[in-house]
């Protein structure tokens, strides 16, 4: 028996992600017409034996999120359950502090899902591999391939290229370790308790330590470290690595990670193109009386769409969204409720719940897409703001219940929820 773990982590988290995750938890934001993490269930839903999907992260439990952990419960037919982490826990942490929940009908082995990343998933693949790795092996990372300069930015793994073991593990180097990068999707064997609970008894040891010195110093608990936070990369994995325990298994498969808007987009595209193979009937179709389609498409039933629009490629058009004469969307997500009026032009951007984008409008972004030139690169997340302090070009993000007027330009630009715009705007946040 197998089971599934999904770090959510919570609402502190996912600040790059405003305004969007002002609205709605970021794990539910969605994706290519669903939710981020419903990509992860789905992936785990087709591992034979799996049988328990367990999210843990600490957001207040809410509607939107009972909501979604039912109806992906009837639909994958899975036992999934939410599991609230009294404060943040780190990468591990999270794992510790439910052992007894994970480990409940003694199951074989389980992964370990970051929800902040988006990717084909080769799970079958990791178990098989992990399997072949014989009884002593505890873990099996998914890696895959950057340039030397983006490792930088990731966990890097040095393996062995004949067993596959992970000789050495560095997360963020300041120089080059290796380009073989960590993919954030584990799977272990529950022996992998046995070394959360070393370090969590070095943490309880430290934590005790640190508060007897500084009671002495300064008369009181100054500046205790939770002595619960365990990081899964930097106190486990770096310990582990060269232990003949852990293993690396690479990907080829499309894999990013979503830490902005931007990156939103740029998963959206890809899952988009992954449908035509796993899911085809979601990807909307050109016909008579339907709106011309280029590319990858994705139309929710509940959306109406005028005939003469012309949508892709690589469009999401959300629940109960209005599209209207004329109109072009290209690398765009609408979401749930938006209005996008006669003529208008969507280029680049996330348009809001329930926003309206008027006549002969232009909404446009720019994207931040890896450099086709150069093999493995991934998606970068630059700086919001450049050194002089200006805003640097993005994908435009419309908030939601915004106004945007007829006949007006937003270019690169982030509008905050509830505004009611009354003109142009470049390289701006609206507030």
């Amino acid at each position: 028996m197998l089971k599934a773990i999904i770090l959510v982590g919570g609402p502190m988290k996912g600040t790059r992600f405003r305004p969007l995750s002002l609205e709605l938890p970021k794990p539910l934001f969605p994706v290519a017409g669903f939710p981020i993490i419903y990509h992860h269930i789905e992936a785990c839903s087709k591992v034979p034996d799996l049988k328990e999907i367990l999210v843990i992260g600490f957001y207040q439990r809410n509607d939107a999120l009972n909501q979604f952990i039912t109806q992906s419960q009837q639909e994958f037919q899975i036992q999934i359950r939410y599991l609230q982490e009294y404060t943040a826990l780190g990468t591990a942490g999270g794992l510790y502090h439910f052992r007894d929940q994970i480990l409940t009908g003694n199951p074989e082995m389980f992964f370990v899902m970051n929800a902040d990343v988006c990717g084909d998933f080769p799970l079958q693949d990791m178990l098989t591999f992990h399997r072949e790795r014989g009884p002593g092996a505890y873990g099996t990372v998914l890696g895959t391939e950057a340039t030397r300069q983006q490792s930088l930015t990731y966990g890097c793994m040095v393996e062995n290229r004949e067993t596959h073991e992970i000789m050495h593990y560095a997360e963020k180097p300041e120089t080059f370790v290796s380009t073989t990068i960590n993919c954030g999707i584990y799977l272990f064997t529950p022996e992998i308790f046995k070394i959360l609970e070393v370090t969590f008894k070095k943490n309880l040891e430290d934590n005790y330590n640190f508060y007897d010195m500084n009671s002495r110093v300064y008369g009181f608990d100054y500046l205790t470290p939770s002595k619960e936070v365990i990081r899964l990369e930097q106190d486990i994995f770096i310990p582990m690595a060269g232990s003949g325990k852990l293993f690396v298994y690479t990907t080829s498969r499309f894999w990013s990670q979503i830490k902005s808007a931007g990156a939103a987009v740029y998963a959206n595209r890809h899952y988009l193109a992954i449908y035509k193979s796993s899911h085809p009937e979601r990807l909307a179709k050109n016909g008579d009386g339907l709106p011309k389609i280029i590319g990858d498409v994705f139309i929710h039933p509940t959306a109406t769409v005028h005939p003469t629009a012309v949508l892709g490629p690589n469009v999401t058009i959300g629940r109960n969204v209005t599209v209207g004469e004329g109109v072009r969307v290209r690398e765009t997500i609408v979401l749930e409720g938006a209005n996008l009026q006669a003529h208008c032009c969507i280029l680049h951007s996330i348009v809001g719940w329930q926003s309206t984008v008027g006549v002969w409008t232009r909404v446009e972004g720019t994207p931040n897409d890896p450099n086709p030139n150069k093999p493995f690169a991934k998606l970068e997340i630059p700086c919001m703001f450049s050194d002089d302090g200006k805003l640097n070009p993005s994908i435009t993000v419309i908030g939601s219940n915004v106004q945007v007027p007829p006949e007006v330009i937003i270019l690169n630009s982030i509008v905050l929820p509830h505004k009611d715009l009354n003109g142009c705007y470049k390289n701006q946040i609206i507030l």
